[in-house]
C-alpha cells in the first residue's frame, strides 16, 4: 500500500513538474518575442495589455487583446486602431482611436482628434479581448515577477535535483558495499 502511494506521489509531482516548466517555458517564449515597443509580438500579432487607460470604454484596465497588425491599404476610415506612442522620456503607451484618414503619400494615418501617427508606430485591430487576464500577464512579465515566479523556482528545483543526486551516490554506495 505504501508503495502505490509513493507512486501516485511521484506521478502527480511529475504532472506538477511538466505543467510548471509548461509555463516557464511559454513565458520565457512571451519574453524573447517582444518587440522594440516592450510589447510581445508573434508574427502579425501583438498582445497588448491595458495598463492605463485608454480613450476607448471599451477597454479597462486589464484587458488582454490580441490585436493583428495591418496594412495601409487595409485600414478603413472610421475603423478602431491600436498604435504606440513614444513620449518624449522614450517610455511607450498605446493608444487607442477611430482613423478618420490614410496618407498613402506619407504612409500614415490620422484619428478623429487630429493625432497624425506613421505606420511605424499602427499595431492594427483587436481580434480578440481577455478581460482581467492583462493584470496577470504583466506581473509575470515584469522583472520582478519573472524572477519570483520563474527563476527562483527553477533555482531551488536545481539544487533539491543535486542533493537528491549527492543522497543517491553517497547511500548508493554504502547499499553496494554491504551487499
Amino acid at each position: 500500500m505504501k508503495k502505490v502511494f509513493e507512486t501516485i506521489k511521484k506521478v502527480f509531482l511529475g504532472l506538477l513538474l511538466a505543467a510548471y516548466f509548461v509555463f516557464v517555458i511559454a513565458m520565457t517564449l512571451m519574453l524573447l518575442n517582444f518587440n522594440q515597443y516592450g510589447v510581445t509580438q508573434f508574427g502579425k500579432k501583438s498582445l497588448i495589455i491595458i495598463r492605463d487607460r485608454v480613450s476607448n470604454e471599451n477597454y479597462k484596465i486589464g484587458d488582454l487583446l490580441v490585436v493583428e497588425s495591418m496594412k495601409l491599404d487595409e485600414i478603413k476610415e472610421g475603423q478602431e486602431v491600436f498604435v504606440y506612442r513614444v513620449e518624449h522620456s522614450g517610455s511607450v503607451t498605446i493608444d487607442v482611436g477611430n482613423v478618420d484618414k490614410t496618407y498613402s503619400d506619407e504612409n500614415a494615418i490620422s484619428f478623429e482628434n487630429g493625432a497624425t501617427y506613421s505606420m511605424d508606430f499602427v499595431v492594427g485591430q483587436n481580434t480578440k479581448t481577455y478581460n482581467d487576464i492583462g493584470k496577470y500577464l504583466a506581473i509575470i512579465e515584469s522583472k520582478w515577477g519573472f524572477l519570483f515566479i520563474v527563476l527562483v523556482p527553477c533555482f531551488l528545483i536545481f539544487v533539491y535535483q543535486i542533493y537528491n543526486l549527492i543522497v543517491e551516490i553517497k547511500y548508493n554506495k554504502n547499499d553496494e558495499l554491504e551487499g
